[in-house]
């Protein structure tokens, strides 16, 4: 017998037997609601009868109101909206799961505070069908741990996951395959084994959103409702931006440590190339992880330096920004490094053309007085960040700010047109860093303060802006760059944070992805808790 406290008035729970009984009495409860009809789940079920004369003989209220699975008459909701008034308190209410007795409960809720009738089928209990308390687009990392999060807060919570992909990916650590420091089968689970226990995955992509109504449209024709939405399908790398790209991704030494498959051929060509032109490229943000192109620059210099060919190796790096780093902090001990490998930036510089057979790649670079001019550039490796950009489905829907991002309040990430609706991760307007550590923060405060909106509550949580980035400059060196809001430095821990560390490598490698698998997607919240406001 699992008991979960809805409030302090109410708990809910699994079938109780009559042994369960004493010691419901000896935690409290003053009245009990049989939620279940009897026979549901068979002979073996314990009868209202039995579990009634058990209760009087204890002296606790028992009482019967039996809800089928399926539609929730509206008498029912009365009914019980009625005894939570008269009742003796605090009470249990049971069903098979706890569901029929949570779900009745907020109907009830909902009752009061709308002043507005529950119709027949608005609510399908146990098997609520299409209608979720939470609907979550996205299974990336912002989508399963916000998921786990919520669930140890609320267990009863009916959650579904939309995210077509059967496979999970530790993207953080593609960097480190592209520099044979990392196993690529490390960074792979199938979706199925990061699902949180309770929740429903739904193989499928979204494709439309109707706020208004409370649905969104999947790609298979469903409609799928809620009473809270969280958005997080993350962004996409829009590799059809860039003229001859797709077609030469994987071969003429043309590849990037953006995609799955493409990482190990970044070590395949950092480890053959003797001489020549390594060019880096970084497009127009956001992208995923800002600091990920020129991490992949510093680790192939690294090794090109320790296997004593950089010398004969021109190496470029060409941003389609004017400056190293946003946070002004790192730029100075990233440049010691790029003076290092005699590395060459090229600021405004961005790409838009690929030929793979001749090897060329076309930038077109803005000067000083904004005149843009194409410059054709020759290249043996070309490492290319593609551009990035929210799916359709939410650019192009009413959720979506002028560029395409969830719009959300910057500091509770809560939609600022839709009170019932959330974001985090990529995909949200918010205008920090785009990590797994951002998102990490903004677990704990989307869990929070959906919660608080579905009881009514202020918020209590706030979000900093918090990102970092384990800038990868030499093998078993990291710059751990942590900031917030307006390039605000907020390290973990007391050491310099300008300062390259071995133990940050060791964090980045070990570390990180251990607590990512085993703590974030678990909804552990190990160093995550953001400021709260009393």
């Amino acid at each position: 017998m699992d008991i979960v406290k809805l409030d302090h008035q109410l708990s809910v729970s699994g079938q109780i037997s009559v042994d369960d009984i004493s010691a419901i009495v000896a935690a409290g409860y003053k009245s009990i609601i049989c939620n279940r009809p009897d026979y549901e789940g068979g002979e073996n079920q314990p009868h209202s009868e039995e579990l009634e004369a058990m209760a009087k003989a204890l002296g606790i209220t028992f009482i019967y109101l039996p809800v089928k699975m399926g539609a929730v008459p509206t008498e029912r909701v009365e009914a019980f909206q009625k005894l939570m008034v008269e009742l003796p308190k605090p009470v249990l209410a049971f069903c098979n799961s706890g569901r029929r007795a949570a779900a009745l409960h907020e109907m009830a809720r909902q009752s009061i505070g709308d002043k507005v009738k529950v119709q027949d089928a608005v609510i399908d209990a146990c098997n609520w069908g299409n209608a979720f308390d939470v609907v979550v687009i996205g299974g990336g990392s912002a989508g399963i741990g916000v998921t786990a999060s919520l669930l140890k807060r609320w267990p009863t919570l009916r959650i579904a996951i939309i995210e077509p992909s059967d496979r999970h990916y530790y993207q953080p650590a593609w960097t480190l395959v592209g520099a044979g420091a990392y196993d690529i089968a490390e960074t792979v689970k199938p979706m199925e084994d990061v699902i949180p226990r309770n929740a429903e995955w739904i193989q499928a992509s979204a494709v439309v959103f109707d706020p208004e109504q409370n649905k969104v449209r999947l790609n298979d024709g469903r409609v799928i409702g809620y009473r809270q939405l969280i958005v997080c399908p993350g962004i996409r790398t829009a590799w059809e931006k860039i003229e001859g790209l797709e077609e030469t991704l994987g071969k003429n030494g043309v590849t990037s440590n953006y995609r799955y498959d493409l990482a190990p051929y970044t070590w395949e060509l950092v480890q053959g190339l003797k001489s020549g032109k390594a060019i880096f490229t970084q497009p127009p943000m956001p992208i995923k992880c800002a600091g990920a192109p020129q991490k992949a620059m510093y680790l192939s210099c690294d090794h090109w330096l320790q296997a004593g060919c950089l010398e004969n190796i021109e190496v470029e790096f060409d941003t389609a920004g004017a400056v190293l780093f946003g946070v002004a902090d790192f730029v100075p001990p990233l440049m010691e490094y790029i003076r290092r490998y005699h590395a060459k930036l090229v600021f405004n510089s961005n790409l838009v053309k690929v030929n793979g057979a001749q090897k060329i790649a076309y930038f077109e670079i803005k000067d000083a007085n904004g005149t843009v001019i194409r410059e054709a550039k020759p290249f043996d490796l070309l490492h290319v960040t593609p551009p990035q950009m929210t799916p359709d489905f939410l650019r192009d829907s009413p959720l979506a700010d002028a560029s395409g991002f969830c719009k959300v309040n910057e500091r509770t990430l809560q939609h600022t047109d839709y009170a019932n609706i959330f974001s985090l991760g990529d995909a949200c307007s918010s205008p920090n860093a785009k990590t797994a550590a951002a998102a990490r923060k903004q677990i704990v405060v989307v869990a929070e303060n959906l919660l608080a909106e579905k009881e009514d509550r202020e918020f209590t949580a706030f979000y900093d802006g918090y990102g970092a980035c384990p800038l990868t400059v030499e093998n078993g060196k990291v710059v751990l760059a942590e900031f917030g809001f307006g390039g605000k430095l907020l390290p973990t821990f007391p050491l310099n944070p300008t300062v390259p560390s071995k133990l940050y490598w060791f964090f980045k490698k070990t570390a990180f992805p251990w607590i990512y698998w085993n703590g974030m997607l678990k909804g552990k919240e190990w160093l995550a808790h953001p400021r709260k406001s009393h």
